[in-house]
């Protein structure tokens, strides 16, 4: 795999999205989604990774992770649960190539109101694509886990959450949680949004700012732009679609700056 190039801004909110070479389905089956997860399973045991939601859909991941402080968390992370992903998968089926395109990338969200709408809308992916009506009856994502916490094979660290989503207790934080699918679901906002899948930063004005100011050389050229519910950090509108020729893919890999990685 190549290598990417690299940044990193600590104490940072993440969302990685990494996805399928070539947009192949190669995570379809139960097994497979399943391995990715046990796999993500691992790296928090092995690395300490702080995860906060995640989704398995078939040609793709969504992960939301909070960064502490250690450089090396993440990308050796995503190291080891796409590589392990992929060469079971590869050996499994008598595979030979790449398993994931070479880059994933990382969107920077503030913490408050955007952490919660990035929460709701990876659980939401499955919805979004007609295969579920609710995230629920999606095994492979966060939801059920943060609504009925698990004992053993834990993923979400449930205090962190609580804790960034400034709630007093966890029960409290099931329940809004609840309440802010819902609300999704029943008030039509469940809709693709490409702001978390090619932006560089999510958040307010200052945040955005301050997230450019921390990448110096590398955000050259990105602007702040204004959307309806903040601001975010990318080039302007005008370079996509007309260069890219995608139609409302879920994620994309133009358009980012990305941790070192070497699978």
């Amino acid at each position: 795999m190549a290598r990417a190039k690299r940044h990193y801004i600590p104490g940072q909110i993440w969302h990685i999205t990494h996805r399928c070479h070539k947009r192949e389905f190669l995570l379809k089956f139960a097994k497979d989604s399943g391995r990715w997860l046990q796999w993500l399973y691992e790296a928090r045991k092995r690395y300490g990774l702080t995860i906060l939601n995640y989704t398995v859909t078939s040609n793709h991941i969504h992960l939301l992770v909070a960064d502490d402080g250690e450089r090396d968390v993440i990308p050796k992370s995503i190291q080891l649960v796409a590589g392990r992903t992929g060469q079971e998968y590869n050996q499994s089926k008598k595979r030979r190539g790449a398993f994931w395109e070479d880059r994933y990338h990382a969107t920077a969200v503030e913490n408050g109101d955007h952490l919660f709408r990035c929460l709701v809308y990876i659980d939401l992916n499955m919805v979004r694509s007609g295969v579920v009506d609710h995230p629920s009856q999606w095994p492979y994502c966060g939801y059920n886990e943060i609504q009925k916490p698990k004992k053993k094979n834990v993923l979400i660290h449930y205090e962190k959450l609580r804790e960034l989503l400034s709630l007093e207790s966890y029960d409290q934080l099931k329940l809004h949680y609840k309440g802010w699918v819902e609300e999704y679901l029943n008030n039509g906002y469940n809709r693709y949004d490409d702001k978390w899948t090619k932006s560089i930063a999510v958040g307010s004005k200052s945040f955005v700012e301050r997230v450019k100011s921390m990448l110096g050389i590398l955000a050259k050229g990105r602007k702040t732009m204004e959307t309806k519910e903040g601001y975010q950090l990318r080039e302007p509108s005008a370079s996509y679609g007309s260069h890219l020729n995608v139609k409302n893919v879920d994620i994309g890999a133009d358009n980012t700056y990305y941790w070192d990685i070497n699978l």
